[in-house]
């Protein structure tokens, strides 16, 4: 088994999530995980490394039938080398499917709460924002049907992330398919961030909403990258997968000086990962299973105040502390009193100052550090 438990000292590394605040304080905020990648990772950039020039990089043909074989294999999905479009990263390829695809006043809907970048997105293009908020349930995270089907039929195009950042939602078969059935009946796009499908809990496996069916496959820009998984998000690689070629050439056209070409290391760290790290892959998965029950007891024991669904996959919890009343937020509140910096729940809609975002991607001790914090933060309540 993989070792997960070593606390790595990550200050004076240019880490952003253990910089952002003094070293006093503990950071459980950014979706980035406090463990080392896979050896298999660091050994083919240590291989990469002996040759000396490193200029700018291109997909090799490996790369490119590793992921379609990978497609294949975990999904049942038919693509070809010619469908995959390299990027920097998941966050420039929903920006440019959304300037190339959409004009100024067309409206797109997002499922908030939603990761900020995802809820930035049509701003930066003169679009308008529909939200249609997920609901919590006895069952999980569920649609309010009729505030989605009127949303979206407001919309030209859907702005989706499954798994769903920050609940941890994993859609199921039945709601990708009724999804996509909406999206054809009114003609709207669909740009699918899934950049977590790989780090799903419980023994779920990922659907790719783009093979419910033809049409989806044909409506479909699908945004994937082992960066969230392998935790290698400092090496700036992605890829978005678009079988439509009309739809993948305006794609493209549209990186407008703005998206270059992707990180070489980060070009040869994600065929390792896909590759031969699928062991690693699977140990982590029960590690951030074992921590996500244990986060679960711990709030049920401990902090009967906070509500939290258990996450379905993702290594962040979506935490309720609404009851508490806390002031003058959630975020700042455990902030302040106990020195743990979470996410905040407005960056992901401004019915949320009450919520935080935790991540318990990181070694027991940290994640039992920052329970501990919080309680110290409650006992001023």
């Amino acid at each position: 088994m993989t070792d997960f438990d070593t606390v790595l000292n990550r200050h004076g590394t240019g880490s952003s999530k253990w910089s952002r605040y003094p070293d006093n304080v503990l950071p459980m905020w950014v979706a980035d995980m406090d463990f080392p990648a896979a050896p298999e990772i660091i050994a083919a950039l240590n291989e990469r490394l002996q040759h000396p020039v490193l200029g700018y990089g291109i997909a090799r043909t490996e790369l490119r039938d590793q992921i379609v074989a990978d497609m294949a294999e975990k999904y049942g999905w038919a693509i070809t080398r010619e469908d995959i479009v390299f990027l920097p990263g998941v966050e420039p390829g929903f920006n440019m499917a959304l300037k190339a695809m959409l004009a100024p006043g067309d409206s797109v809907t997002v499922q908030t709460p939603m990761y900020r970048p995802i809820l930035n997105a049509p701003g930066h293009w003169g679009l308008v924002r529909q939200d249609a908020a997920l609901m919590p349930s006895s069952s999980g995270w569920v649609m309010d049907e009729a505030s989605f089907g009127e949303k979206l039929a407001l919309s030209k195009a859907l702005l989706f992330c499954n798994p769903h950042n920050p609940t941890g939602k994993v859609f199921t078969q039945a709601e990708l398919e009724h999804i996509a059935s909406l999206c054809q009946s009114r003609d709207a796009l669909i740009i699918s961030d899934e950049i977590h499908c790989d780090l799903l809990l419980d023994g779920r496996q990922h659907i790719p909403i783009a093979t419910t069916s033809a049409d989806a496959a044909d409506r479909t820009i699908t945004l994937m990258a082992a960066s969230k998984t392998y935790n290698i998000a400092g090496l700036k690689t992605a890829f978005a997968i678009i079988q439509n070629p009309d739809i993948r050439e305006r794609f493209a056209a549209s990186r407008l000086g703005m998206v270059d070409s992707v990180n070489i290391l980060g070009l040869e760290a994600t065929l390792a990962a896909f590759r031969s790290a699928g062991a690693w892959k699977t140990d982590l998965l029960a590690y951030l299973q074992s921590n996500r029950d244990f986060l679960m007891g711990e709030l049920a024991n401990r902090f009967p105040g906070i509500r939290c669904i258990a996450p379905e996959g993702t290594f962040l919890a979506w935490l309720d502390c609404s009851d508490l009343k806390l002031a003058p937020n959630a975020q700042s509140f455990f902030l302040d009193h106990g020195k743990v910096a979470f996410s905040a729940g407005s960056e992901f809609g401004t019915a949320y100052d009450q919520y935080v975002r935790l991540n318990f991607g990181c070694p027991r001790a940290i994640l039992e550090e920052g329970l501990h914090r919080m309680a110290t933060a409650l006992s001023h309540v």
